[in-house]
């Protein structure tokens, strides 16, 4: 490429000059290319050690005038065709242009100059992030690609310095971390090291450091370790290969790719080193980490952060922490852990102004609320800059935004139903008021279920209610102290307060407020009720699973023994399966979502449920519970951790994961009476997971004794349900609700009880040094294993559905599935025909999931077919593909592919011949067009059954129901329909008849399959023979079938009846001669498809009417080798492709039957013998796994000429 004028002072230094003119001088690197010897070894060691060919291109040109000293570098080349472009592009433009100029000086500006201006028109071509990339950076990802051998679309994140250890040699090199690929590349004294990883099958990925490998990362694959030590910053490159990593498994997860975020603020300045890419993923983590922290919505980017201080009225004093400011926040979290946390809404802010500095308070902002708070942060280091920004984001806010002032009860400001509530057409038979399924007049619009059934009952002044009664006055002097609403201080005294228990009368609000479920609703008015309206008319698997568990959710609760509640509680649910397809409904929604009725509206419930199910619990309720089993092995690790006598007996027990899915789904709501539940759901809203994980580790420590002497599985499942059965809350002032889960007893000594609260307060003790990153940090582990273990149990149950229909083995059919998924996988990240959510669709059975469009499938056939044919592949492919696609989605399943691959290796000679058949008739021929093949089978005679395979019994069935008119009885017609059930095997008597374009293109098929065999003659002999004899049956058979039919005119017999024999055509002795042997193989057959012509047009003279000819001339055209396949394909055979085509008006009354090809072709063995011969599978796919590492090699080789060629 052309580069930059740069000063080159020793032009000879390292370089070996190959051209030179009196301008300039084309030079090559020591150490690229043949010869060199030790010097040139060394140099090229050097350049990959150092780094030094990712700046300097193994060949360049330089620019000199005169007797001058001084050069100029004005391009450089990774490959000698790639220079030498350039180099002849100089002799072309500007030689004789320089030898005009008498100034040396002259010559050298005028040559800068014009290499500016190629640079400059160059540069005005290329993408915006690429512009971003520093010049370095983009050199690094175009080697990546030319070692690799990668496509354009694969974005290289970022490159380091390392050491790859190889048995136990280092090999010092460097990793191309790309969006899909971990690649390493190392080139010391010859020796060549290659290595390339998808992200997706990584399977574990640590970071460790041992005695052997000392501060290393090691990456695992389901064959292999690899391990990487010697990275100058080992943290931000595990961090970033972290990153690649759970992007891969999300892509496995849900067929979520990479998609780079191109509105980032662009850096004043190109960042050295540092990419796009890079920069686009650093913002991501920080982004999830503030998200995760502060409990924001996942659409919520941060902008910026620093450090500063927050006055805290309620301690009067200041705190040290970090402010942070995003589109439609302002939070604040102190340096020291849970000393205080702040979230403001810029839906709240009121004014925003800098006040007075002074020694004591420097660079203060002050900002005010509509709820009349005030905040003051100070020792700001750009305040003026800070200002700015808040004030832009402020002019972006919607002004009509609900405000978040809550009245004593608890309970949020509404606002009319008519702004509340979006038009939208009422639905009919709707219960609402104005027909509407959901409105404000409805009692669970504006309190909780709770509230509802508890208001008529007596006041209760016992001990509970005076206790519970001091909790909400305890609560309420929190609330003047510290603030009350989402810009509430959050400091260690709220903590307090929460395991302590929320009052029933405030648990809504909190659990809103410190979930985050608030600020979503605040900004979204209007949105639920316009979802119910939108749901509750749809009938879908969801709903119906739904209506399935209604009266299961919460049945000993009298909330839920009537319609008000089961209404709420559908409404709810089904509003949820709307907003999120993907997810739908999965059983443990209704528990969970039960209690958040209860103390909740309906619209604060389906928020929480969103808070629940998109960032509390991710992954949670998709149709794999993958965020649930992710937790589950997190809690074994925690397990093995913290009590590890107790983990190994567990493990020979294989209990742990049977218990703790249950209480991890529904946050044990479903193993605790729900008002001791409902306090741990109190502490989860408050602290995240840690609090789910804290509580099992206190369940399974407070039986340890017990567990220990457990003998199976069972005893232990015994004693961990009865303890959880007796955990209860005995400060609830709510009447005691029966527990429906069996009281499990072990003799007449009755279970002792278990304070929730003590159980909490254990947890906190034991336990509560789980920090939320080091979860984090677990999960990521977790999720590796878990996804992998999900596509491996995939694998086995695909392979199993299909094993019984399949000739393959169990082996080859889990070998043919890996290529399969893998050629899916590759084309989500690099492009395909057909979007990749329509490929992989995670609610299907695993059967169904994964599939692939005609341009996969055509890469896999050409790799994997026993049928050879040249540049005829492709379009045998597309035929197999249109066979196969029975649903004409234009995407096949595994099943289909298998089905189609088995024909082809395990069938015998009248499988194969029946697979070969089908695909020259409708639909794999011409599918576009079936109608006009169906009008070319009305010439066929009358045990033609179609133009397409009929597998059923529908034909037969219908011509049945019009032999009798009269009344059947209901036997008749159950007989009927299971005969049409009943699968029924297709016969070679079923197969349609062939006519005569189709029986040409087979004749063309057969010709390119044979091409390349070694017995290539024989079979060309057998085809001509075979191909003669089968023209003769069809003209036979065409007198007997039409009897008495009438003439074609002449005009169409001239268009129909092909030429007399080919042996006159002048072409053909030239076709002989240039093919040689195989021009007579292919003539012979040529000569059989013209001798077989038994009727002779009676005229037939003008060069128009050889021309119009194109049934066998066209074919001896392309046997001669004179013309393409894909040509003729074009002009010829295909029938049914529309009326104007002068293929269609071929000799309609010809046909022939399979039984006529299959007995022709047995009367040849050589044709038998091509036929029966079985193909190897496990050759063709270690092949086709290989091709992409013959493809890098041939980037790559150790040849340094061919490694520098560009891809």
């Amino acid at each position: 490429m052309w580069i930059s004028p740069e000063e080159v002072l020793l032009a000879n230094a390292l370089w070996v000059s190959e051209r030179a003119n009196p301008f300039f001088i084309l030079q090559r690197r020591k150490g690229h290319g043949k010869g060199g010897g030790i010097t040139g070894l060394l140099v090229g060691t050097l350049d990959v050690v150092l780094d030094s060919s990712a700046r300097v291109a193994p060949y360049r040109i330089l620019h000199q005038t005169g007797e001058s000293q001084l050069f100029w570098s004005i391009a450089c080349g990774s490959s000698r065709k790639e220079i030498t472009e350039h180099w002849e592009w100089l002799e072309a433009n500007l030689l004789q242009t320089l030898s005009i100029f008498d100034n040396d000086e002259d010559i050298t500006t005028f040559v800068k100059g014009k290499i500016q201006g190629i640079i400059a028109e160059e540069n005005k071509s290329k993408l915006a992030q690429e512009d971003e990339d520093s010049g370095k950076f983009r050199e690094a990802e175009v080697k990546m690609r030319r070692l690799f051998g990668m496509p354009d679309e694969e974005k290289l994140v970022n490159y380091y310095s390392c050491s790859y250890w190889k048995g136990r040699v280092p090999r010092q090199g460097w990793a191309y971390l790309s969006v899909n690929h971990l690649c390493f590349y190392s080139f010391l004294l010859g020796k060549e090291v290659t290595l390339v990883v998808q992200w997706t099958d990584v399977t574990q990925l640590e970071k460790n450091a041992t005695l052997l490998f000392p501060e290393s990362v090691r990456v695992s694959t389901r064959t292999t370790e690899h391990y990487f030590s010697m990275f100058l910053n080992i943290n931000d490159t595990f961090k970033l290969m972290e990153q690649l990593a759970n992007i891969a498994m999300r892509q496995l997860l849900d067929n979520e790719g990479f998609a780079a975020d191109h509105s980032l603020p662009k850096p004043c300045k190109t960042l050295k080193n540092v990419s796009a890419l890079k920069r686009d993923l650093d913002a991501r983590a920080k982004n999830e980490r503030y998200r995760a922290l502060f409990r924001l919505t996942p659409e919520e980017r941060l902008d910026g952060h620093t450090d500063c201080t927050l006055w805290t009225p309620f301690a009067k004093m200041h705190i040290v922490g970090q402010l942070f400011v995003s589109n439609n926040y302002i939070c604040f979290t102190s340096r020291e852990e849970d000393l205080c946390q702040l979230i403001i809404p810029l839906r709240e802010v009121s004014i925003v102004e800098k006040a007075d500095s002074s020694s004591v308070l420097p660079c203060p902002v002050s900002i005010s609320t509509k709820s009349k708070m005030t905040f003051l942060f100070a020792n700001l280091r750009d305040r003026d800059f800070l200002v700015q920004r808040i004030s832009d984001f402020l002019q972006r806010t919607p002004d009509n935004l609900w405000s978040d002032a809550r009245d004593l009860t608890g309970h949020s400001a509404s606002s009319s139903p008519g702004t509340s509530l979006p038009s939208s057409p009422p639905s009919s038979g709707a219960g609402g008021p104005q027909g509407r399924h959901y409105s404000a007049s409805l009692p669970t619009a504006s309190q909780g279920l709770l509230r509802i059934y508890q208001k008529d009952a007596p006041e209760d002044l016992g001990p509970k209610a005076t206790k519970e009664k001091m909790k909400e006055e305890s609560w309420n002097i929190h609330f003047f102290e510290f603030g009350r609403g989402v810009c509430m201080y959050r400091t260690s005294k709220t903590r307090e307060l929460v395991l302590n228990g929320i009052p029933e009368t405030l648990r809504g609000e909190l659990w809103m407020l410190f979930s985050g479920a608030q600020n979503e609703m605040a900004t979204h008015p209007g949105y639920y009720g316009e979802l119910v309206e939108q749901a509750m008319g749809l009938c879908t698997l969801a709903t119906e699973e739904i209506e399935r568990d209604l009266h299961r959710s919460m049945p000993e609760h009298h909330a839920f023994q009537n319609e008000t509640g089961i209404a709420a509680l559908r409404r709810v649910l089904t509003a949820y399966a709307c907003r999120n397809p993907g997810i739908g409904y999965c059983q443990a929604m209704n528990i969970v979502t039960s209690v958040l009725l209860l103390y909740c509206t309906e619209e604060e419930a389906f928020w929480l449920l969103v808070a629940l199910c998109e960032r509390m619990l991710p992954d949670y309720y998709n149709t794999r519970v993958v965020g649930a089993l992710v937790d589950q092995g997190v809690f074994e690790e925690l397990t093995k951790e913290c009590l590890p006598l107790l983990y190994e007996h567990m493990q020979d027990l294989g209990v742990i994961s049977t218990i703790s899915l249950s209480w991890f789904l529904t946050l044990f709501l479903s193993v605790m009476p729900f008002d001791s539940a409902a306090v741990v759901v109190d502490c989860f809203f408050y602290e995240g997971i840690k609090v789910i994980f804290q509580v099992a580790l206190a369940v399974l420590h407070a039986n340890m004794d017990h567990l220990l002497s457990c003998s199976d599985e069972g005893e232990a499942m015994t004693i961990l349900g009865r303890y959880l059965d007796n955990v209860v809350n005995k400060q609830t002032v709510s009447p005691p609700i029966p527990h429906l889960h069996a009281l499990l007893t072990s003799g007449d000594q009755p279970p002792p009880e278990i304070d929730v609260f003590e159980l909490v307060k254990a947890s906190y003790e034991k336990f509560g040094s789980l920090r939320a990153d080091v979860i984090e940090q677990m999960r990521f582990k977790q999720r590796l294993k878990v996804i992998h273990s999900l596509e491996d149990t995939a694998k086995r149950s695909v392979v199993r559905a299909i094993m019984t229909e399949s000739a393959f083995s169990i082996e080859e059919l889990e070998d043919l599935y890996v290529l399969f998924k893998a050629k899916h996988i590759t084309s989500c990240y690099w492009g395909g025909s057909s979007e990749a959510t329509d490929r992989h669709d995670p609610s299907l059975p695993y059967l169904e999931q994964y599939r692939i469009d005609l341009g996969q499938f055509s890469q896999l056939f050409g790799s994997l077919a026993t049928w050879p044919c040249g540049v005829h592949t492709p379009t045998l492919a597309a035929r197999l593909f249109r066979l196969l696609d029975h649903n004409k989605d234009g995407l096949i399943n595994f099943k289909e592919f298998v089905t189609g691959l088995s024909g082809m290796y395990h069938g015998d000679m009248t499988e194969k011949l029946k697979l070969l058949y089908k695909l020259h008739l409708p639909p794999a021929l011409c599918p576009e067009e079936a109608e006009s093949a169906l009008e070319a089978t009305q010439f066929f005679t009358d045990d033609t059954q179609g133009d397409e395979v009929k597998e059923g019994g529908d034909a037969k069935g219908e011509a049945d129901e019009k032999k009798e008119d009269k009344v059947k009885d209901y036997k008749y017609y159950l007989r009927m329909w299971a005969k049409e059930k009943e699968p029924k095997k297709e016969t070679i008597k079923d197969l349609p008849r062939m006519n005569q374009e189709q029986f040409i293109e087979l004749c063309k098929t057969l010709y390119n399959m044979f091409s390349e065999d070694p017995l290539e003659q024989e079979l060309y002999h057998a085809i001509a023979t075979v191909a003669s004899l089968l023209l003769r049956i069809g003209e036979v058979g065409k007198k007997f079938t039409n009897n008495g039919a009438k003439k074609l005119d002449a005009t169409s017999a001239l268009a129909v009846v092909p030429p007399g024999p080919l042996a006159t055509d002048p072409l053909l002795p030239a076709q002989e001669d240039s093919n040689g042997e195989g021009g007579s193989g292919q003539s012979q057959v040529c000569r059989a498809l013209a001798e077989a012509q038994l009727e002779t047009p009676p005229q037939q003279t003008s060069d128009e009417d050889v021309k119009d000819d194109t049934s066998v001339s066209s074919y001896s055209m392309v046997s001669g080798g004179s013309l393409q396949c894909e040509d003729i394909a074009d002009d010829t055979v295909l029938i049914g492709c529309g009326d104007q085509r002068r293929g269609s008006s071929l000799d309609g009354d010809w046909s022939i039957t399979f039984e006529q090809v299959l007995a022709s072709m047995l009367t040849e063995p050589p044709l038998v013998n091509y036929f029966e011969k079985k193909g190897d599978i496990r050759a063709n796919m270690v092949s086709c796994r290989a091709q992409r590492g013959v493809e890098r090699q041939m980037s790559s080789s150790s040849d340094h000429e061919l490694a520098h060629h560009s891809v």
